[in-house]
């Protein structure tokens, strides 16, 4: 495993994360398949753990949670999320400093730990002045609740207003920004958030980054029975088109060349950006979670970034 620092700040982060999201906490029984993928992750140089309240209603805390109280905390970096509704109550949604104080403590208790190393925002919310956004995650930091907070698919524009507001006023500014970024959708990350956060030391960490499966190559052959873009067309089927499989096809041979899985091309390929600390993966089984941890420290070679652009974009 290879570490990168998290933005300018002194946090180092494994190259390869291990998230929750669209994994944990929506079937049954699943806590030993979550013990074994998380002992997995760590046992090969994860250190970093990625979460959200909103994953199944907190039960995708809970189980990872669960795993990672036993192993040592000074090696852990673990992050949540807030933003999405968690009830239907009017003030248990967005980033009011009324609901990141609340769900802090609901994410520190499901997760078993008493700090978060990273605590994002897990949208923009239009609706409060970014002087109380700033001023409530401070204060979580400031209360020993969080050590660093963070952005999650922010407009450049915006986390560029919480960050000047943050060191204007000697408040905790966001050092990471998390946005969706992979071979398939790389315009905004690439035109719009790097341009800002690479210059202002935001480090990026980044989510979805082989396109739910489909950078693999699971969908050389169409659509199996129950991947997770054959279930869930609506988010996916902007991506999932006949023109991205076959560029997924095409890159097989640059992967076989390298000696590499298609996985772990897609992964050294957004690692090639050093404004990205972190690409953050999931994992429904130990063999995946052991595939993806092997791209740390592939660095492509400009001819190999040069055959993959012919590729990604004809």
């Amino acid at each position: 495993m290879e570490y990168r620092n998290l933005g300018k700040s002194g946090l180092k982060v494994s190259e390869v994360a291990l998230g929750g999201w669209e994994t944990y906490g929506v079937g049954v029984n699943e806590q030993q398949m979550v013990r074994d993928i998380v002992t997995a992750a760590y046992d090969g140089g994860v250190n970093f753990f990625d979460q959200a309240d909103i994953y199944a209603k907190g039960r995708s805390e809970e189980l990872m949670g669960n795993v990672l109280r036993e192993l040592p905390r000074h090696t852990l970096v673990i992050s949540s999320k807030v933003y999405w509704p968690m009830s239907d109550d009017v003030n248990d949604r967005g980033l009011s400093r009324k609901h990141i104080l609340h769900s802090i403590d609901g994410s520190l208790k499901r997760l078993g730990t008493d700090h978060l190393d990273v605590y994002f925002a897990h949208r923009y919310d239009p609706d409060v002045p970014m002087e109380e956004i700033v001023m409530a995650f401070d204060q979580v930091i400031r209360d020993g609740k969080a050590l660093y907070w963070g952005t999650s698919m922010w407009p450049a524009a915006r986390i560029a207003q919480a960050v000047e507001f943050a060191r204007a006023n000697g408040l905790h500014a966001p050092i990471t920004e998390q946005p969706e970024y992979s071979m398939v959708r790389r315009d905004r990350v690439e035109k719009e958030i790097l341009p800002y956060t690479e210059t202002a030391g935001v480090g990026l960490v980044v989510w979805s980054p082989l396109a739910m499966g489909l950078l693999t190559g699971k969908y050389d052959d169409g659509k199996p029975e129950g991947a997770r873009l054959t279930e869930k067309e609506n988010w996916g089927k902007n991506f999932l088109t006949d023109e991205n499989i076959q560029k997924v096809r095409d890159l097989k041979a640059v992967a076989d060349e390298l000696n590499i899985t298609r996985a772990q091309l897609a992964l050294a390929w957004i690692l090639r950006q050093k404004g990205v600390s972190s690409v953050i993966t999931g994992a429904t089984k130990v063999q995946q979670i052991e595939d993806t941890v092997k791209a740390a420290g592939v660095r492509l070679s400009s001819d190999v970034i040069e055959q993959i652009e012919t590729i990604l974009t004809r």
